[in-house]
């Protein structure tokens, strides 16, 4: 029964480590210095998910080592309900972000975004006008454009210098036109030529305070980061999944090993004193 105990309370120390990368990666998220810290809400989910794991786990910690049946139980069902949630979470990241990807551009390293290339849910989410402008002005408070400048002694670099750079998402999306408006490149966040069919290309501006916030493409780089960072973070709830699972079931299985130790043998008497022949008084 000892034994028993032990593996429990080791399982639930295990779990209770678990939940620091899950807890972590939600604080990751909602650290990003581009533009995710302007989206906060997939990070609370998996907040909530590794807190709840630390205190369940805790909860079952306390079950195994004073013999508590009903922590036990708690710690039992409450993990039953955290893995439900985690596999339902994978499974929502995984379905609103099986869509888009940026498109190559020749003779640049770096790639355009099209909202088009995005659907479903994300995208109706980020696009939409309630959302949209709280977003991009979020963007615009990070300086995420501005910080894109680079050049000697105040001497911009060259179109073929910018040309070879790669740029995130949100940098290429809201901080220069779309490459097929067929721009000027003057400095990073400055334009001028032709403007092409690209509805983007007439919402484009000079004027360092809007860009191309209001652009399509910029939508689609906010789409693309969303989707990079969520992808990464499921890669990592994958894993800790698997083994909370594990975990789990051996845990279950200690359990009822508990609990048909503690049937067979009565509190406060020893298999020995059972196995000894009671005594006949006279």
């Amino acid at each position: 029964m000892r034994t028993s105990n032990h593996l429990i309370g080791l399982l639930n120390f295990l779990t209770f480590l678990l939940s620091v990368p899950i807890l972590g990666g939600g604080i990751w998220l909602s650290s990003r210095a581009d533009n995710t810290d302007c989206m906060k809400f997939l990070q609370w989910p998996l907040i909530v998910i590794g807190v709840s794991i630390m205190v369940v786990s805790l909860a079952g910690f306390a079950g195994a080592c004073y013999r508590n049946t009903f922590l036990m139980y708690l710690y039992l069902w409450a993990m039953f309900f955290i893995i439900a949630a985690l596999i339902g979470f994978v499974i929502f990241a995984y379905a609103v972000t099986d869509k888009g990807s940026g498109r190559s551009v020749d003779n640049r390293v770096y790639k355009d975004f099209y909202l088009q290339d995005y659907s479903g849910w994300l995208e109706e989410h980020v696009a939409s006008n309630s959302n949209w402008g709280k977003i991009s002005s979020c963007i615009r408070d990070s300086k995420v454009c501005a910080k894109m400048a680079r050049g000697l002694n105040g001497v911009p670099e060259t179109v073929d210098m910018f040309n070879l750079r790669k740029l995130s998402p949100v940098q290429s999306g809201c901080c220069k036109p779309p490459t097929d408006c067929g721009y000027t490149y003057v400095n990073e966040t400055f334009w001028t030529g032709v403007i092409g069919s690209n509805p983007d290309c007439t919402k484009w501006s000079n004027d360092q305070a809007q860009l191309c916030y209001s652009c399509d493409s910029c939508k689609a780089g906010v789409l693309a980061t969303l989707k990079k960072s969520w992808r990464k973070v499921s890669v990592i709830n994958i894993v800790v999944l698997i083994i909370l699972v594990i975990a789990y079931v051996v845990a279950i299985a200690a359990f009822r090993n508990n609990r048909k130790m503690d049937n067979d043998e009565p509190y406060g008497e020893t298999r020995m004193e059972k196995a000894q022949p009671s005594r006949i008084h006279f």
